[in-house]
């Protein structure tokens, strides 16, 4: 939709875009990680049809052989509720927005730190307060601030939570049923 100038408005375009997604290949489109890419999900993701279209495509991601690792805001509440491990990975917005700063004029995009923490705070706003699956920690996930960690340090936090986890579940880490 957004490369083809259409409406994000528009639920039934949304949705019929949703429908006619082919996920082959969008591992490896950077296209997916610009700035106004991030912001047309969020608006479209609030249509309850985009939500239906997509909710049996990601599903079916997350229960692969061998599992998946599923970022979103609604994974641990809608998508994947009965994950072995769920983390709610967060900061605060003026370090989120930081981040996603670096990284996009890194990549030669021009934006000013304000407007990508004015982004952050709507993209919260809009995302939680939405009907249709908000985003909110699901009770049973592990909270990661990563305000204070570095990345080597949240990916390690984030490692143990995981391990945990499935230590609990008596799921081994190369994902073999441990054996008493």
């Amino acid at each position: 939709m957004l490369d083809a100038g259409q409406d994000l408005g528009d639920a039934a375009a949304a949705e019929a875009a949703a429908l006619s997604l082919d996920i082959v290949g969008l591992a490896d489109n950077l296209r997916l990680t610009e700035r106004d890419a991030g912001e047309a999900a969020s608006r479209v993701a609030s249509h309850p049809g985009v939500r239906a279209a997509l909710l049996k495509l990601q599903q079916d991601f997350a229960a692969q052989p061998g599992g998946a690792v599923l970022d979103g805001r609604d994974i641990g509440t809608v998508i994947a509720p009965n994950a072995a491990a769920k983390l709610y990975v967060t900061a605060t917005p003026e370090v989120r927005a930081e981040r996603r700063w670096k990284q996009l004029t890194a990549r030669g995009q021009d934006i000013a730190f304000a407007d990508m923490l004015e982004d952050i705070r709507r993209r919260d706003e809009r995302d939680s307060g939405r009907d249709s699956a908000p985003m909110v920690q699901a009770e049973d996930a592990v909270l990661l601030d990563t305000t204070d960690l570095g990345i080597e340090a949240a990916f390690d936090a984030a490692r143990r939570i995981v391990e945990a986890a499935r230590v609990r579940a008596g799921v081994d880490l190369a994902g073999q049923i441990q054996r008493s």
